[in-house]
């Protein structure tokens, strides 16, 4: 039967088939309202299949106080029939809907299988139907609703359509019954619809807004005393049912609805403008009534939990991210951050509102994530400008509370647990990162917020350096931030605590420490116990030089940045006035009575120089380190750092002048250092370009100049300080012909001025440690680079250079070695005689234990053996094989001679070019049988050397195919260590990487087997290693194989010119 309501509603609502053409649109409006009226009413008198229509209709009629029978506007004539229809329809769909719930058809029940869906409730409608009840609201609500609005509440149907605008003439407001009944009559009718789900969709759908601003008007609108046409109970159940729609739609909508609902602006009328002019109309200000009622309303939703997302959702759904979304994301913000007066009070508010702006942060919709983290930023950086002690108490502390956790965990609550979880510190490091990084607006409230837990941040990075972590980004990108966004004083003392040249309160508690998490993030524990104080030891000093490397990694990416040496040249002041405190300290050390001092005084007084000396040993081990990883252009970028770098050095190169009386004595690495030094200033003032500002900053060069032209034992320092100091102080009005001369000289010296930050790290660090000669280290090889030898222009004979590489001073050895190989290299005919003499002194210093020696002795092997393969390789591939063959050999280090030796091998085998075909069969056979040796380091080494030999033989590598295929087959398979495993899908991966296009034809018969064996490994391998090089083998192969099964087409255009 609802068929027949269906029917009934689109008999009255459908257009008439012929109309009059020169009737105008009001005109035929109206007639078809008539005439489709007058249809219904004959249907249902006349028409069997609508007796149960009119019986419904005329009960919904007779208990309807609202009918008019007698009213003259045929337009409310037709939306009385549609009310009453709607109703009947309403009715009926209810008793329908009880009886199937309270006994379903039993013929659908005995019909039920498994597989078929359960019987459609009768309440559901079809398309066509929808489409119906559609149309016959959509006439409710523009005939009986919007005409009867107040000026300026909802948008008028003029401005919707020119159709509306045709609607608006139509009505006639003087008849009866009065306007406000109307529209009180056509709302309930609406709300009585929406009491069933499926009439409830198509009203809310399409016709929310126009409910809402006949509710608010009905309920809220003041009503002049003479004017009253509604009763105080019908105005409260207005309201009351307001309040309930709001609830219960969804909430963005919501709040979209209201905002239109409130209107634009209040229009100001311009002098000689008129507002029925041609041009557009604008949306009419809402009354003042209305928008308070609206600000309220919205108020209450955004207060509800929830409500931030809901308002955001209600401005924002539906963006695409271009320009007006900023905007929107602006305007959102301004709204959060202001307190409606709703609120009982500010710190309320923002207790509410502030944790649902975190919550923004955390969505996983690309899009929507996006619009909500700006959204999120912005409030958050407006709260931080507008509220900073509500914003410290209830979003930036909730929001660094895991950070804040690990500075002040307790052992012995945690109990062995985890303190921080790893989901919990990603997500805290994320917001920050959105937060401070991607917001981008430096505070003082933001930097101090985050000052609080830099050190722990910087803890958890130098942790993510060991190893893969998905936050190394995050911590670096916070702390590049705030290393390069806050004050320079405040970027140095967090410098300083990040050295440990300065304690902090704030890093991760003792006895924690960052554990790797399960997905890829980190996650606070309890630290194991050492048992042994030496690993305990060991551990704690290479924590310390792992944040250094950290520490300089950071300043290293600091690219556009002063910080890094102005760091640099504060270390170098403290370092000038410790060397003047150090000399008082000696002379108060000379002067203390020890004898009559208590124990505790002396204890104190101990103690006390221990922790001095440990802060000068920290001090010279970031200056060590700082100038060991950062460059010199980023050290000293400016010209003002330049001479404040000079400035400290001359000032620490005058303490202590008055103590030394003869000339020549002293440390001569602080004279070399000084007068490079000093030669780089004569460079500078050398320059014609020297401008009055670069002789106003060398100003502050001339007290130290002064006392080194005085004071200092070396003639030489003297009279070059002397001239200097008249040129910066004259201006360059006076300058001696010589000036540029100890320039000059410190540029011929190996070590060149632009090392001078170098040398004066190395200077400090010589004068402040002492020297140790029993273990020589290979850096002291500047020490020979000083000598007169010159290794691109040997002045010495042969004998003297062979003599020199067995000194016992490693400098010397080795220097000597790599003179001999530039020898070899450049064919000196007196090297080419002694070949065998030079090929024996390599095979000996091959065994030393020093890397600089041995790793020299391999570079002169290497040069032998491309000179002369035929008689030199032979003897590297015995030595190889059977182990060291000279009668000084020392038998127990035999393994690492041999490794030695597969070093010379592989260079060798890298230099033999287009020779390797001929040269490098003997090789591969040797590296072969070097597979089956006993020891798993020769085995992973020989493959190493096989696989780079084989990338080199091309089609000579045919008939060994067969052999190196079961060899790499058999050890991918049947290999215990994981090393050579390793090396042997290495091998492949390298073979197919150089065969490339000639894969095919080389290895056309083994391919399938060494294919089989990367899936074998990729299956069946537990090393992850070896599965990554088995995967990389394989992606060699597939573009071998692509290349070769759809070739490069190549379209070349031919002319040929016909006689």
């Amino acid at each position: 039967m609802t068929s027949a309501f269906i029917l009934a509603l689109n008999v009255l609502t459908k257009p008439l088939s012929e109309a009059n053409a020169q009737a105008s649109q009001q005109g035929a409006l109206q007639a078809a309202l008539e005439a489709n009226r007058a249809l219904l009413l004959e249907r249902l008198q006349s028409d069997s299949s609508f007796e149960e229509v009119q019986r419904l209709r005329e009960e919904v009629k007779l208990s309807a106080e609202w009918f008019c029978s007698d009213t003259e506007d045929p337009t409310w004539s037709f939306v009385q029939e549609c009310l009453l229809l709607l109703l009947a329809l309403v009715h009926h769909m209810t008793m329908e809907l009880e009886r199937f719930q309270l006994a379903p058809p039993q013929s659908a029940a005995r019909l039920q299988t498994a597989e078929m869906a359960p019987p459609l409730p009768p309440d559901v409608l079809s398309v066509s139907q929808q489409k119906t009840l559609s149309t016959a609201l959509q006439f409710v609500v523009s005939l009986g609703l919007c005409p009867f609005l107040a000026p300026g509440v909802g948008v008028p149907l003029g401005h919707r359509s020119a159709f509306g605008a045709v609607v608006e003439k139509l009505i006639c407001q003087e008849a009866l019954p009065p306007a406000r009944r109307r529209l009180l009559t056509t709302t309930n009718v609406l709300l009585q619809l929406a009491e069933l789900s499926t009439l409830a969709t198509l009203v809310f759908t399409r016709h929310l807004g126009d409910m809402m601003a006949a509710l608010s008007q009905l309920g809220h609108e003041p009503q002049k005393e003479g004017e009253r046409w509604l009763r105080g109970d019908e105005c409260q159940a207005c309201q009351v049912a307001l309040k309930g729609l709001l609830e219960k739609v969804y909430q963005p909508i919501v709040i979209k609805e209201l905002l239109i609902l409130q209107g634009g602006p209040k229009q100001v009328a311009r002098l000689g403008s008129s507002s029925t002019s041609g041009g557009r109309a604008g949306l009419r200000s809402a009354p003042g009534w209305l928008r308070r009622l609206c600000g309220q309303l919205l108020s209450e939703r955004l207060m509800q939990p929830h409500g931030v997302q809901a308002v955001v959702r209600a401005v924002l759904e539906g963006g695409t991210g271009g320009e007006s979304d900023w905007r929107k994301c602006d305007a959102v913000a301004r709204i959060l951050v202001a307190c409606p007066q709703q609120s009982t009070s500010a710190d309320a508010y923002f207790r509410l509102i502030c944790p649902q702006v975190l919550d923004l942060l955390h969505f996983k919709d690309n899009l929507t994530a996006q619009q909500f983290q700006r959204v999120a930023t912005r409030a958050a950086l407006t709260l931080v400008h507008e509220r900073p002690t509500f914003t410290q108490q209830y979003l930036l502390a909730p929001l660094l509370a895991p950070l804040q956790r690990c500075c002040t965990a307790c052992s012995e609550s945690s109990n062995g647990q985890v303190v921080v979880e790893e989901a919990e510190l990603t997500r805290c490091l994320e917001d920050t990162y959105k937060i401070w990084v991607v917001g981008n607006s430096p505070s003082p409230a933001l930097l101090a917020a985050l000052e609080e837990v830099l050190p722990v941040i910087f803890t958890l990075f130098c942790f993510t350096k060991q190893n893969v972590s998905h936050l190394r980004d995050l911590c670096q990108e916070i702390l590049l931030w705030f290393l390069g966004k806050s004050e320079a004083s405040a970027a140095l003392l967090a410098l300083r605590q990040l050295s440990g040249l300065q304690a902090t309160k704030s890093d991760v508690a003792e006895g924690f420490c960052f554990t790797p998490g399960s997905d890829g993030g980190a996650r606070l524990s309890c630290r194991d116990g050492c048992s042994d104080e030496d690993d305990e030891l060991y551990e704690k000093l290479s924590g310390e030089h792992r944040r250094l490397e950290c520490l300089m990694h950071l300043l290293a990416e600091l690219k556009d940045s002063d910080l890094p040496g102005d760091f640099f040249l504060d270390l170098l002041k403290e370092l000038t006035s410790w060397a003047t405190a150090g000399e008082e300290e000696v002379k108060d050390e000379e002067e203390a009575d020890v004898s009559s001092m208590t124990l505790l005084e002396v204890e104190q007084q101990m103690l006390s120089h221990a922790e001095r000396q440990g802060q000068r040993l920290a001090l010279l081990q970031v200056l060590a380190v700082m100038v060991e990883s950062l460059q010199h252009s980023q050290l000293l970028r400016k010209t003002t750092q330049v001479v404040d770098f000079m400035a400290t050095l001359l000032e620490r190169a005058c303490v202590g002048l008055d103590t030394v009386l003869e000339p020549h004595v002293g440390n001569p690495v602080e004279s070399q250092t000084l007068s490079m030094g000093m030669g780089l200033v004569a460079t500078i003032l050398s320059t014609p370009q020297v401008s009055s500002e670069d002789y106003a900053l060398m100003s502050k060069l001339l007290p130290p100049l002064d006392s080194l032209s005085q004071l200092h034992p070396d003639g030489v320092i003297q009279e070059l300080a002397a001239n200097l100091r008249a040129v910066i102080a004259t201006r360059g009005a006076y300058r001696p012909e010589n000036l540029a001369a100890p320039a000059a000289s410190c540029s011929r010296n190996p070590k060149t001025s632009t090392n001078g930050s170098t040398m004066q790290i190395n200077e400090v660090k010589e004068s402040r440690t002492p020297v140790r000669t029993s273990s020589p280290h290979p850096a002291s090889s500047a020490g020979a680079k000083n000598s007169n030898h010159n290794p691109e222009s040997p002045t010495k004979p042969l004998s003297d250079w062979l003599l020199e590489a067995c000194d016992p001073n490693v400098p010397t050895r080795a220097f000597a070695l790599r003179t001999l190989t530039q020898m070899v290299q450049l064919k000196d005919p007196e090297t080419v005689q002694a070949k065998e003499k030079v090929l024996m002194l390599f095979l000996e210093n091959l065994e030393h234990e020093d890397s600089f020696v041995y790793l020299s002795a391999i570079q002169g092997l290497a040069a032998l053996a491309d000179s002369y393969p035929d008689r030199i390789l032979d003897r590297l591939l015995r030595d190889f094989q059977h182990g060291p063959s000279l009668p000084s050999s020392n038998k127990e280090r035999s393994l690492e001679t041999r490794l030695k030796m597969g070093e010379v091998l592989m260079r060798a085998s890298r230099a033999m070019g287009e020779l390797a075909p001929h040269l490098g069969q003997p090789l591969v056979g040797v590296f072969l049988q070097g597979t089956r040796d006993p020891d798993a380091v020769v085995r992973a080494s020989c493959l190493s050397n096989l696989g780079e030999l084989c990338q080199k033989l091309d089609y000579a590598l045919g008939p060994l195919t067969q052999e190196l295929s079961s060899c790499l087959t058999a050890l991918i398979k049947t290999e215990r260590e994981a090393e050579v495993r390793r090396a042997a899908v290495h091998v492949i991966a390298l073979l197919l990487r150089g065969l490339s296009d000639k894969t095919t034809e080389v290895l056309g018969d083994v391919l399938l087997g060494l294919y089989r064996a990367l899936k074998w490994v990729i299956r069946s391998d537990p090393d992850e290693v070896a599965v990554t090089h088995a995967q990389l083998a394989l992606e060699e192969l597939d573009d071998v194989m692509r290349r070769f099964l759809f070739p490069e087409q190549k379209l070349e255009k031919k002319i040929r010119v016909v006689s």
